[in-house]
């Protein structure tokens, strides 16, 4: 099954401490990688969200999204008695100092003392309690890739219907050639006696058989393309074959039975020496240009 390395998916959840999104987005490339957009410290988890997206994927630039909202409860927040009693000593000690009608009273006292820094925390905010919520994020990314894999093999059962038009195209297209080829060399040999007798008319000479056939032979095996007729039709077998195949990552091979099939085409235009072949190799190569092209975003 042919799969696109385009896709989407999206998940969301929640649970008495927490609600999610998850967002997945995947564009081609020649490799994996993974780009994580998460708050803080949900990103320390980069190396689990790929550890799950590498159950899914092979190949392609995998953009993920998570944003978290937590709910609050009484016990996440804690205030540090250390640095409180430390401040309110420090802040009695500098007005004893002073004028006893500028000391604060204890509740205004209190209120300006835990504005400062250190005093609150919020103490869920750590590595170990977003450890704990790890297996409700996981199931999250688990669905926002289920989600974009059906997605993706969507647009791989259409890029299969399309890439096999084209192979039929191109099947059809060699059909022709091979039709045509057996008739270039006597084409060619047509030609020759022509354009050689003209010439020599006005000499009052005259060209053996022998000394054509010479020419001709030399012409048909400068440009027999029956080698390549039979490969690029190999290729164009080989093509179907992976297209109907199960191989887990199908790309990469087609990629290179395209390439194959490029320099068959490129050999067999050089070597035709036919304007009507001449015209089939530039329409095969124009075919093999968009499905190279729509290869590109197969993984």
């Amino acid at each position: 099954m042919l799969l696109s390395m385009t896709g989407y998916g999206e998940a969301r959840g929640q649970t008495e401490a927490l609600s999610y999104t998850v967002e997945v987005r995947s564009v081609n490339n020649r490799h994996l990688k993974l780009t994580l957009r998460a708050p803080e410290p949900y990103n320390l988890l980069e190396s689990e969200f790929e550890r799950v997206i590498r159950r899914f994927v092979r190949r392609g630039t995998i953009l993920v999204q998570l944003r978290i909202e937590r709910t609050s409860r009484p016990e996440d927040f804690k205030i540090n008695p250390v640095a409180l009693r430390s401040y309110i000593r420090q802040i009695d000690a500098a007005c004893a100092e002073l004028e006893p009608a500028i000391r604060p009273t204890p509740a205004v006292l209190l209120q300006q003392v835990l504005a400062l820094p250190g005093i609150t925390s919020e103490s869920l905010s750590t590595t170990a309690a977003v450890s704990e919520e790890w297996p409700v994020i996981e199931q999250g990314i688990v669905d926002a890739m289920g989600r974009l894999q059906r997605m993706r093999e969507d647009e791989g059962s259409r890029m299969a219907r399309e890439l096999r038009s084209q192979r039929d195209q191109i099947a059809s297209h060699l059909a022709e050639v091979r039709k045509l080829e057996p008739g270039v060399v006597q084409t060619y040999r047509d030609r020759l006696r022509e354009r050689i007798q003209s010439l020599l008319d006005s000499a009052k000479m005259q060209i053996t058989d022998a000394d054509l056939a010479r020419e001709v032979t030399i012409y048909a095996e400068r440009s027999d393309i029956a080698e390549e007729i039979v490969r690029l039709d190999s290729h164009l077998q080989q093509f179907g074959e992976i297209l109907t195949g199960k191989d887990d990552s199908p790309g990469r091979k087609l990629e290179f039975v395209v390439q194959e099939m490029s320099r068959e085409t490129n050999t067999m235009g050089a070597k035709a020496g036919d304007v009507a072949i001449s015209r089939i190799v530039v329409e095969i190569k124009s075919i093999l240009e968009k499905i190279r092209e729509m290869i590109q975003n197969i993984e």
